[in-house]
């Protein structure tokens, strides 16, 4: 090749990578703007605001998961104040943050732009991360940190600067400090040290046991929340994981399916089979980097798919495998590029990914025009977003029957409720789950102390109504004085039945040993 043809060529390679920069910069400023938007103007689904509750509380832990996403949630009210968008920026910001980390690895590994801004723009083209990655969620204030983790170990192994093992104990105790579900990271960290030929030298150095200690003394608060309460939140999270209804197909598809939905059709078997291609790379070159991420995708993907076997794996448990997947796979498009390839697959490697970009880009684009523009019923009580929504006009109307009756406080035995009442009456008027107490231990419960002693209280429960614990287990008596149906769309979600409770004082702080703690019945 000429010297005329190699600057040519040169320039043929700049104007590519321009008009891809410019592509995906399109890509994601659109995709940015629509989670931006469905943020500000969707509805908190009721984990939402079930977290939007815990932020209004100063406790070290709480029974469903350590406090991080409480922080995160005050973080963004403290600033937009308690709307939608206020409520989840916090969460936004910390994805976006993670992606930017997770480019950074790519970049630091490829040094191939292209690859890069696939890395970019797959988070943002899979719903998980895209128009629904401004849920609040404890995953979304995790993954930032776990992917920090994960960038700091890059860097170690970039500059064998051992240093680095302290930046990861902190991001890894933070993450931990965010969802238990961290520790499902722990077997890529191990594999990370213990494969590569440098093992002596890390397994003889202090600085990953005080990368380990400073983990666990970020962790510890978690732990000192736990001991004062006998353990709940511990043995809260050892009953669901360990739930076993049998071995079940349907389980197991319900998984497949629901990641395939989530991540993209064609993203999930794409960053799947990315990250298990650069498995068998990195553990056939022992190279630190492709071993980490590569684990830190399978793994947690091999555990949830196990679990399938006899649970139903909720949709956002899997959310910490896609970022390191992403990365795996861009960064493996990057060797495939680089060599010879005489494989169908392998020839086509890059353009699966670009369609499957594609793809996922439209999907999002369709469901935010769904979600957030049209008016069209779709699966009607069994839409997974609209299912969830609706709560506005019940607890508006639950207002109105609570003054007409002099009930000074509302009265669910359902936390979902509890939450959906708080958030739209914004405390107007104090609302207490009389069960499940647990979940609320540390909180401060005056005002509703005060309320529930003052006056007699609205129970707001669903129909048909009939052998609930209130009227059954204990001395209230109750009267009906109204209702409201939860609509979503024109379809009917729920209906509600208003009475009034007179005679009975719910105890907010229960013993243990009791149906009004525990945060299940028959737990």
């Amino acid at each position: 090749m000429t010297k005329t043809d190699h600057i040519a060529t040169t320039a043929q390679t700049i104007r590519r990578l321009d008009r891809n920069t410019i592509a995906a910069a399109a890509i994601v400023a659109v995709l940015v703007t629509l989670q931006i938007v469905y943020a500000s103007i969707a509805d908190l689904r009721t984990d939402e605001a079930y977290y939007w509750t815990w932020s209004k509380e100063n406790v070290l832990s709480f029974l469903d998961h350590p406090p991080m996403i409480a922080w995160f949630v005050r973080f963004g009210t403290s600033i937009f104040g308690d709307t939608n968008f206020g409520a989840r920026f916090g969460g936004l910001l910390a994805m976006w943050i993670a992606q930017g980390l997770m480019a950074d690895i790519v970049w630091r590994q490829t040094r191939d732009r292209f690859v890069v801004l696939l890395a970019i723009v797959m988070p943002q083209a899979a719903l998980e991360f895209g128009l629904f990655g401004s849920r609040i969620l404890p995953d979304a204030a995790m993954i930032p940190f776990a992917v920090a983790m994960v960038w700091a170990l890059v860097r170690l192994a970039d500059t064998g600067d051992g240093r680095w093992w302290l930046a990861a104990g902190m991001f890894g105790g933070l993450a931990l400090l965010s969802k238990f579900t961290a520790v499902l990271l722990v077997p890529g960290v191990l594999a990370f040290a213990l494969i590569p030929q440098w093992r002596a030298r890390w397994l003889g150095s202090l600085y990953p046991w005080a990368a380990l200690l400073i983990a666990a003394v970020i962790f510890s608060p978690v732990v000192y929340w736990n001991w004062l309460h006998e353990w709940a939140g511990f043995r809260f999270q050892f009953v669901r994981v360990n739930a076993d209804h049998g071995v079940s197909l349907r389980t197991v598809l319900d998984f497949i399916g629901l990641q395939a939905g989530l991540v993209g059709p064609l993203l999930f078997p794409v960053a799947l089979g990315g990250s298990m291609m650069l498995a068998w790379r990195g553990y056939r070159q022992l190279d630190p980097v492709f071993i980490l991420l590569s684990t830190c995708a399978l793994a947690p993907f091999a555990f949830f798919l196990w679990r399938s076997l006899s649970l139903r794996v909720g949709d956002t448990w899997p959310m910490l495998i896609w970022p390191f997947a992403f990365a795996a796979t861009a960064i493996n498009l990057a060797l495939i590029s680089k060599q010879p390839q005489t494989n169908w697959w392998l020839r086509t490697a890059q353009g699966w990914a670009v369609a499957a970009v594609l793809l996922g880009a439209a999907l999002n684009a369709g469901a935010f025009y769904y979600y957030a523009i049209s008016s069209a019923p779709g699966l009607g009580s069994r839409d997974p977003v609209g299912k969830e929504l609706g709560y506005r006009d019940v607890a508006l109307r639950a207002k109105e029957a609570a003054d007409k009756a002099g009930a000074t406080w509302i009265a669910t035995v359902n936390y979902r409720l509890y939450a959906m009442l708080r958030w739209h009456l914004k405390d107007s008027i104090p609302v207490v789950q009389v069960t499940e107490r647990s979940r609320y231990l540390g909180f401060n419960d005056s005002k509703a102390k005060a309320a529930v002693a003052s006056g007699p209280g609205l129970y707001v429960d669903t129909e048909p109504g009939e052998g609930n614990i209130i009227e059954t287990g204990t001395s209230a008596v109750v009267s009906v004085v109204g209702g409201s149906e939860r609509v979503w769309r024109g379809v009917v979600i729920d209906r509600f039945i208003f009475k009034t409770i007179r005679n009975w004082k719910p105890d907010l702080s229960p013993p243990r040993d009791t149906l009004f703690y525990n945060w299940h019945p028959l737990g």
